[in-house]
């Protein structure tokens, strides 16, 4: 089964890579760009968007405060970006947040970080997935007719590419991005040229509509209120900046200098890309509302259910370049596809953190090894399922699922500032050199910063979003953080139960005798196997069991057992019910009660075959009976196998697949034998 799963499994992934090839997997700054900055690189896509939306409940008068917005927005972002430089480099493992957290300020808080990310990875593939599908839907009807449906397919598609390896992902993720971020520098460029030097006037799609405010007369406390939840919208643009962190092992060399330098520029490309947007909105007269189809109003008419509200980026893009030109198809098309890519964040952050998580045993640990590719396969399938089950849930509505977004990545923004605190005070203690004292000093200045203004809107998100959705994200943390806790606790009570005692034990000292069991149900091949085997392991006591079900059989049983004469005490347990399994453990519970001391081992014939149908028709009963003897103390259990005619044609066949060379079979070879050189021919 696993040859015929092989070949399939090579075509879609690609050939198995030997463990010491790990390293030319790691990235250098080009690639690590695109692969760990997709995120906060396409969140100006729908970040600006998102700022006017929340601005329009009071009108058209509120997109005044857009640009002080988006300076709050900036001066986070640089705040964030700083921050976790000094991260990179006090902690380049890639434990990131989660690392820092547990390490200065206790595990619980390191539970809280790594619960925090892991929901907030698992949203960024559904926001991104699902924002993406709404823009390809405006040219492809077909996509969003059938978004959930798209989305899932899209989550597929995109696992599917992350399980071939980081380093082919990211060199497929590469020139999307690169195109999408030259796309918009040329937008913002030309359109600061044109508005600017050439004096054109640019108008918006959207530009003589009107927007009914839901929200007349706003002021005061309403109107800070406003403009807070605004604030709060608008930092979407900073998910996934952490991943950079998270991700530090998989750089290249100097690793801790590439992550913070691609830090840098992601903040950079991503605080340019957001004020360029959000200006031309404002030079173009975007109008956005949350609910178009009343509160757009063309000439004075709301204009109706089948209007199709485009994106900001979109609508800038149109009055910049012009409806139907190559740069707009271009940008149109560069966003879409950005916007499924930027998932790719989550795809290298949670996999890695997963990893982590299950070396501190608070995830099972099949999540820390490596796959066939070298890349954490099994976290990679868990966060598809996890986004899936969401896209499904909220019907792929980036609406509905952003305001669960950006919860988690500020509580562990926030947590993982005040670690780095604690951090820089308990070496400033020990440090007397006077130059790293400096340095110390300015990064807990920097730190203690990013800790004030990440708490501040913490504050601020939860306040202004959490009726509106951001409930569910806390309690995806409190399930994750419970979930972790429980699996913590099983590791640990399983390690204390099976940890070797130091002097002489009951599990070290020798059974005072054994007992063997041949269980029978005829004479035939596998039996007397089974009776030989059994023999050559010089028990005290050896017997053959059978099992009562029909009067007719055991009798024949006896006789042929008699009439062989087999050397070996034959006991037929009676089975007025016709059951198999119960008899027989309540026999060997028996023995065991009475001598404690004693060992029970237990001899089960079983048929080997070599065809999938076949092992429906036998070894059933073979199977409960080991189910059931696992858990009575003190009993061996002993598979002896007969091979039938058809596992000899499986293993042909099997030794047939091994001999072709299947497309993207692994070549294996001697390692420590290589093959000698050919010796010259003398021929030139």
């Amino acid at each position: 089964m696993s040859k015929l799963t092989d070949v399939p499994k090579r075509i879609l992934i690609g050939r198995a890579l030997r463990s010491d090839r790990l390293g030319e997997t790691l990235l250098p700054k080009r690639i690590a760009l695109p692969v760990f900055a997709s995120d906060p690189l396409s969140s100006v896509a729908y970040a600006p968007g998102e700022v006017l939306l929340v601005l329009s409940i009071a009108g058209v008068s509120a997109y005044q405060y857009s640009p002080w917005i988006a300076l709050a927005v900036v001066v986070l972002m640089f705040t964030v970006v700083a921050s976790y430089r000094q991260n990179v480099h006090a902690y380049p493992s890639g434990g990131g947040d989660y690392e820092v957290a547990n390490t200065n300020l206790g595990p619980q808080a390191g539970l809280t970080v790594a619960s925090a990310l892991l929901v907030d990875y698992v949203l960024t593939v559904a926001v991104s997935i699902s924002s993406g599908v709404e823009n390809l839907g405006s040219a492809v009807h077909f996509v969003i007719e059938h978004k959930v449906l798209s989305a899932i397919v899209m989550i597929l598609l995109l696992t599917l590419m992350n399980l071939r390896g980081v380093k082919e992902s990211g060199k497929l993720f590469a020139i999307p991005t690169y195109v999408f971020v030259a796309a918009v520098f040329i937008m913002i460029g030309w359109g600061a040229w044109k508005g600017i030097v050439l004096g054109e006037t640019m108008s918006a799609p959207t530009a003589d509509f009107e927007i009914e405010p839901e929200q007349k007369g706003l002021a005061g406390f309403a109107m800070v209120f406003l403009l807070l939840r605004a604030f709060s919208s608008g930092c979407a643009a900073l998910t996934g900046v952490e991943a950079i962190s998270n991700g530090v092992p998989a750089f290249r060399k100097p690793k801790s200098k590439n992550a913070a330098s691609t830090l840098a520029l992601m903040g950079g490309l991503a605080v340019t890309m957001f004020c360029g947007i959000i200006g031309l909105a404002m030079a173009t007269d975007v109008r956005m509302a949350e609910n178009p189809a009343e509160d757009l109003l063309h000439n004075g008419v709301p204009v109706g259910p089948s209007y199709v509200q485009d994106p900001v980026i979109s609508q800038v893009g149109e009055a910049v370049f012009g409806g139907d030109s190559i740069l707009f198809i271009l940008l149109a098309t560069a966003t879409a596809l950005v916007l499924f890519l930027a998932a790719n964040t989550a795809y290298n952050g949670f996999p890695l953190l997963g990893s982590i998580l299950a070396q501190d045993r608070y995830l099972p640990r099949q999540l820390h090894t490596r796959g066939d590719r070298l890349a954490f396969s099994n976290g990679i399938v868990l966060l598809a399922g996890a986004a899936i089950l969401l896209v499904w849930i909220y019907d792929a509505d980036s609406t509905k699922l952003i305001q669960l977004y950006i919860v988690g990545v500020f509580v562990s923004f926030t947590l993982s500032q005040i670690g780095m605190v604690r951090h820089w005070n308990r070496h400033l203690k020990t440090e007397r050199d006077a130059a790293a004292r400096r340095r110390m000093h300015r990064s807990r200045a920097i730190n203690t910063f990013g800790a004030f203004f990440t708490g501040m809107v913490l504050v601020i998100v939860l306040a202004t979003k959490f009726t509106h959705g951001a409930w569910v994200a806390l309690l995806g943390m409190v399930i994750f953080y419970g979930t972790m806790t429980a699996i913590r606790k099983h590791y640990d009570r399983v390690s204390a139960e099976i940890a070797a005692a130091e002097g002489p034990s009951d599990d070290s000292v020798r059974p005072s005798r054994v007992h063997s069991i041949v269980l029978v149900s005829k004479v035939h091949k596998p039996t007397l196997r089974a009776l030989a085997f059994a023999k050559l392991t010089r028990s005290d006591t050896l017997e053959a069991v059978s099992i009562s079900v029909d009067t007719a059989e055991t009798k024949a049983l006896r006789e042929e057992w008699d009439r062989r004469g087999i050397n070996v005490p034959l006991k037929i347990l009676d089975s007025p019910y016709r059951e198999i399994t119960r008899p027989v453990v309540e026999y060997v519970k028996g023995l065991r009660s009475e001598n404690p001391r004693d060992a029970v081992s237990v001899y089960i014939p079983e048929y080997v075959v070599g065809r999938w149908w076949e092992h429906l028709l036998h070894n059933q009963s073979a199977l409960r009976l080991k189910g059931r003897l696992l858990f009575t103390p003190g009993v061996m259990v002993t598979s002896v196998p007969y091979q039938l005619e058809s596992s000899e044609l499986a293993k042909r066949r099997a030794k047939k697949r091994q001999d072709w060379n299947a497309p993207g079979s692994v070549r294996r070879g001697p390692v420590d034998s290589p093959r000698p050189p050919k010796a010259p021919t003398g021929k030139g």
